[in-house]
């Protein structure tokens, strides 16, 4: 089973192998084949992954493909410059001769033989669309001569939509063409999207395919890409703008999860111990490492990751660790940094367990998003001002895509209280309103919150072609209710409750947090807490909110693993003060009839037990410490770590009495160390 992968643009090395089960090679050049052959030698299921909307496709650009050059093909923005990712490295319309461009690439990884490619960041930028490729895209989709984007909120509304259709139809196309090629090679080779989230997007003002992928029958699945680069992207919450990458990161990763809900599709999860940004310190992008991995914990339907997207840069990558004087001084990842890495990784490959138990101020929550987030001009506050305040109160609110809205599936998901505005998405078809009334007549309650204002409202979409001012009017009528302003309405067997405000003052305001809680008290019954937890078989996911509605740290007792202390300790109680988070490995809660490794920073492989002798295979990058803890019925007797050529191996090792446990301490080696113990 593929549990976790990275994406790598290096050669194999042994700095470098973390001993996931796939290494996704990045980018298609003359040293692609030597790459996946040394991958794929050194154990690993290798995938392929380049970018869709931007790359060195300089052979295009500049007419040595076909002969006819194509700058034109480059997102332009209103001031007549292209948009770049660096240089010519330019941000592309997905034109049909540039995706026949793209299939001869893909053509030359697929022959090299990997197993599944992967289409990254599929991304037009809503201050572009002033390229002549684009006008014609324009004719050709509107039959209307092209309009300037910044014209109206009706033109910037087509122009998203028409940007969001060509990366679909370019998608569609290259999917379809692995899936000849596979059919035509007797091979499945799967094809996915990795992409940032909805949330994220409509944030950043970037336009993507998001939900129509759901829409290609031959994508496979997608990357969520979520890390502390998007989540700790600021966001307003009592009238303060600052970084909130926890909450952040739980809608991010919250969107997928719930996009694929019920598709058969697949998603890994990302994570990355750094980012792109170099002028953050170790210790903050620590910190919010741990954050976003926390946040994608709470999903437990997923229990696929992508570990890092570049192990090079986490390894050998140069940051800021202490000042000195007016200037930041640098070093490489910190060994004890570099150690909780990699007991995350190896913790993330187990992270498929049956057993959930959750403790929340209250659960079945949803709010209603939409890819129409994408072609508004929101600041994400209107969002933000609904779902803060409830998850700082430690209710679980997950967002929920409009476009996989189905009454019976909410239903079976537990949503049982849904938050809704117009004032910043739109409901993209109409089939969306019959849905929610189903689902509200059935038992559900919908939250409408919306000063209905929106300039958007008046864009030539399906509710104006059925005479509506706002499409929020075609939703009140089909729920049977007056339009003469806020209520609470009994429909079916569940409610609608209206309230004629804007959600994006209700982030500015002081007491736009109790507005959004008192509402949900008016409906159900709720525990005030400030923090939300979740049992995934023995782990133990816990955050602790601040700006809540009390300061107080969570304590719990037991007897845990510290899974983000590079010690391995045991410890009889955690503290988790407001603003932390933390992932335990509970020793009450697993089973003690044989030996187990509980917890390691490697990868272990091929427990064996014959008698009173425990073995197991240790796999982990070159230069790494690897601590193991290992849960044994007895003291041991002798303990041994050795090479596959039966070297020795240095080792340290301490027995806990208390909890039966052994911490074993050695230096990773990426060929592999069988540790035999006995006992």
């Amino acid at each position: 089973m593929e549990r976790t992968c990275f994406q790598v643009a290096h050669h194999y090395d042994k700095s470098i192998d973390l001993g996931s089960d796939v290494a996704i090679v990045y980018g298609i050049n003359p040293s692609l084949n030597e790459r996946v052959t040394a991958w794929r030698r050194n154990g690993y299921i290798v995938h392929l992954m380049t970018g869709i909307a931007w790359g060195s496709y300089q052979d295009y650009l500049y007419g040595r493909f076909d002969g006819e050059e194509h700058l034109d093909d480059a997102q332009m923005a209103q001031n007549g410059n292209r948009v770049s990712h660096g240089g010519d490295v330019y941000y592309m319309v997905p034109t049909k001769p540039f995706t026949e461009y793209l299939k001869s690439l893909l053509k030359q990884a697929l022959d090299s033989g990997v197993e599944a490619i992967y289409m990254e960041e599929p991304e037009f930028w809503v201050r572009s669309g002033y390229s002549e490729s684009f006008k014609r895209e324009w004719k050709d989709f509107y039959g209307t001569d092209w309009v300037d984007p910044e014209s109206s909120e009706d033109a910037s509304y087509k122009a998203s939509k028409l940007k969001q259709f060509l990366y679909f139809r370019a998608i569609r196309e290259l999917a379809l063409y692995v899936k000849n090629y596979s059919e035509a090679n007797d091979k499945k080779i799967q094809f996915y999207i990795p992409t940032h989230s909805l949330i994220n997007y409509a944030h950043w003002r970037i336009v993507s395919p998001e939900s129509l992928l759901l829409k290609i029958p031959n994508l496979d699945g997608l990357i969520a890409q979520v890390w502390t680069g998007t989540s700790r992207t600021p966001n307003l919450f009592k009238g303060v703008a600052k970084e909130r990458t926890f909450e952040t990161a739980l809608m991010e990763y919250g969107y997928f999860a719930n996009l694929i809900r019920g598709t058969g599709k697949k998603v890994w999860f990302l994570h990355d111990p750094v980012e792109d940004n170099p002028n953050h310190s170790w210790s903050d992008y620590r910190s919010n490492y741990e954050k976003t991995v926390v946040a994608s914990l709470f999903y437990p339907e997923v229990s696929s990751y992508e570990v890092m997207p570049w192990p090079w840069r986490v390894f050998h990558g140069q940051y800021p660790f202490r000042k000195k004087g007016d200037e930041w001084e640098k070093s490489r990842i910190p060994s004890k940094y570099a150690t909780e890495v990699l007991t995350v990784i190896s913790t993330l490959n187990n992270m498929k367990q049956e057993d959930v138990e959750w403790d929340l101020a209250l659960d079945g929550v949803g709010m209603l998003v939409s890819d129409t987030m994408m072609f508004q001009k929101p600041d994400m506050s209107s969002f933000y001002g609904i779902v803060l305040p409830l998850l700082k109160a430690g209710v679980f609110v997950q967002p929920v895509p409009m476009e996989n809205f189905n009454a019976k599936g909410m239903q079976a998901s537990r949503l049982r209280y849904m938050f809704l505005s117009y004032f910043f998405l739109k409901p993209p078809l109409e089939k969306v309103h019959e849905e929610l009334v189903k689902w509200v007549s059935e038992g559900g309650t919908l939250f409408y919150v919306d000063d209905m204002q929106d300039p958007y409202n008046l864009v030539s979409e399906w509710w104006k072609e059925k005479g509506y001012e706002s499409p929020a009017y075609d939703l009140f009528d089909q729920l049977g209710i007056e339009r003469t302003g806020e209520g609470d309405y009994k429909v079916g067997k569940g409610r609608f409750i209206f309230r004629k405000q804007s959600p994006k003052e209700l982030a500015k305001r002081e007491d736009g947090a109790s507005f959004v809680l008192n509402l949900l008290k008016e409906a159900s019954e709720y525990k005030e807490q400030n923090y939300l937890m979740l049992r995934r078989g023995p782990y133990l996911i816990a955050a602790v909110m601040d700006e809540s509605i009390s300061k107080e740290p969570l304590l719990l007792k037991g007897s845990y693993i510290d899974i983000f202390d590079p010690e391995l300790p045991i410890v009889e109680s955690k503290l988790v003060n407001p603003g932390e988070v933390a992932l335990l490995y509970d020793l009450g809660k697993f089973d003690k009839s044989k030996p187990k490794v509980l917890v390691s920073a490697s990868r272990i492989r091929n427990e064996n037990i014959q008698g009173n002798v425990f073995t197991f295979l240790s796999l982990g990058p070159e230069g790494v410490t690897a601590k193991a803890r290992i849960f044994l019925p007895s003291k041991p007797k002798s303990v041994k770590v050795r090479t596959f050529n039966a070297k020795i191996w240095d080792f340290q090792n301490l027995w806990d009495e208390n909890s039966n446990t052994l911490l074993l301490t050695y230096e990773n080696f990426p060929d592999g160390l069988r540790i035999e113990v006995k006992f």
